[in-house]
């Protein structure tokens, strides 16, 4: 489990979603967490999700590692071995990339400001969404699916080579990312496909 002086050094959260978190349960998340220790001395947080849905035990969890996000999620009919799972595909991911993270982290970046619009949805998650389309039978849905900005954030878009890119992608499980290519120096766009294999865009 986390010493005291490790968790100061950076954030740990365990949070509920229509679950009610018991200390029990927090004390195992810990002590599976521990384990990711050894593998980076750049976490900078952590952060858990469990949640039930329709049997389902799921478990999100969130690492910011230095210039990393690593994102892993499990779901089983047990919210304990949802744990067990999250953590352990957390674990392959920080070992498969451990020295190329290490060699990204000592390495400068170059980054450039790059403004992201958040759009919201006329239903605010999937619950709402499926629930509309239950209750109306699909009659009504186009009509209400009006959509807005609500928020334009300015992010760093960093300078990479089409490993790091890649490896970043892997990592996060995100679908999507936009940066500026070393070997070019353009901007490019990595994407996730259907398959699993990854596309690069490059803006003409």
């Amino acid at each position: 489990m986390f010493s005291k002086e490790e968790a100061q050094s950076y954030n740990i959260s365990i949070t509920g979603r229509h679950v009610l978190v018991t200390d029990a349960m927090k004390t195992y998340a810990h002590e599976k967490l521990s384990k990711i220790e050894q593998f980076s001395k750049e976490i900078i947080d952590i952060h858990m999700t469990m949640d039930i849905q329709r049997q389902e035990h799921r478990v999100d969890i969130l690492v910011s590692v230095g210039h990393f996000v690593i994102k892993t999620h499990a779901s089983t009919q047990d919210m304990y071995a949802s744990i067990d799972k999250s953590v352990d595909k957390l674990l392959a991911r920080l070992k498969r990339y451990k020295s190329k993270m290490q060699e990204h982290h000592e390495k400068k970046l170059s980054t450039v400001e790059l403004e992201v619009s958040v759009v919201r949805s006329a239903f605010s998650n999937e619950d709402e969404i499926n629930d509309a389309i239950e209750d109306e039978n699909y009659k009504h849905l186009e009509e209400d699916f009006n959509h807005q900005i609500v928020k334009t954030e300015v992010l760093p878009m960093k300078m990479l080579t089409a490993n790091e890119a890649v490896m970043k992608m892997d990592l996060s499980g995100d679908t999507f990312l936009v940066y500026r290519s070393e070997e070019e120096q353009k901007i490019k766009v990595i994407y996730r496909r259907k398959s699993g294999d990854y596309g690069v865009i490059t803006p003409d």
